[in-house]
C-alpha cells in the first residue's frame, strides 16, 4: 500500500480513538475488563481437555457447571459494569463475591488466574468514580473544578488570610477581630500555626 492510502485513515481513525476514550472514561472500563478476562478462565478449564504428548488429561470438576455458571456471571457483570455504570457498586461486590466462591467450585478460581483477575476487576468496580469536566460548574458555590473549588476535591487556594486587627462585618453588623469571617472562607474554622 502506498504512503496516500493510509493517510486517508488518519483523522477517521483519531476520531474513533477519541470517541472511545471518552466513552472508556465515563465508566469503569478496566474493572469490566477483567472481570470479563476473570470469567473466562474459570469457565473453560473445567470442561478442558490438556494434551501431553499422547496423554489427555481432563479437568473436569463434579462442580463443571457450577463453574460454568460462575464463568457466565462474571463475564455478565463486567458487561454490566461497561453498559450500566450506575450500577458498578453492585456489579463489582458480586464479582468479588463470585471470585471467592470460584476458588473452592472451579478448580481454585482458574487456577488462581480467574480468581486474581476477578478480585482485582471486581476492587475496580466498587472504587471506580465518575469525574467532573473540567469546566463543570459546582451548584453551591458556582466554582469550577478547574478554579480549585469544592467540585475539585482539594483546599480552596484563592482565599486570602485575614489581616491582622482588621474588623469584618457579615450582615451590616461588626464580626468579631479573630479571623474566622464567613467572608475569608473559614466559616468559624481555627488554622494552626
Amino acid at each position: 500500500m502506498s504512503a496516500e492510502a493510509h493517510a486517508g485513515l488518519g483523522p477517521k481513525l483519531g476520531h474513533m480513538r477519541q470517541s472511545f476514550r471518552g466513552w472508556r472514561g465515563q465508566r469503569p472500563f478496566w474493572g469490566g475488563l477483567l472481570a470479563i478476562l476473570g470469567g473466562i478462565p474459570i469457565m473453560y478449564f473445567p470442561y478442558a481437555n490438556l494434551t501431553l504428548g499422547t496423554m489427555t488429561i481432563r479437568m473436569a470438576t463434579t462442580a463443571g457447571a457450577g463453574s460454568l455458571i460462575i464463568g457466565v456471571l462474571l463475564v455478565v457483570l463486567g458487561l454490566t459494569m461497561w453498559f450500566q455504570p450506575h450500577s458498578r457498586v453492585f456489579a463489582g461486590v458480586a464479582a468479588i463475591l463470585l471470585a471467592l466462591v470460584s476458588l473452592v467450585v472451579s478448580n481454585f478460581g482458574g487456577f488462581v488466574i480467574g480468581f486474581l483477575l476477578s478480585l482485582v476487576g471486581g476492587a475496580l468496580g466498587v472504587s471506580w468514580a465518575p469525574g467532573k469536566q473540567a469546566g463543570a460548574t459546582d451548584q453551591g458555590t458556582g466554582n469550577t473544578a478547574a478554579q480549585g473549588g469544592d467540585g475539585a476535591g482539594t483546599q480552596d487556594l484563592g482565599v486570602v488570610p485575614p489581616v491582622a486587627g482588621a474588623t469584618y462585618q457579615v450582615s451590616g453588623a461588626i464580626d468579631d477581630e479573630s479571623g474566622t469571617s464567613p467572608n475569608n472562607g473559614t466559616n468559624g474554622r481555627h488554622r494552626a500555626g
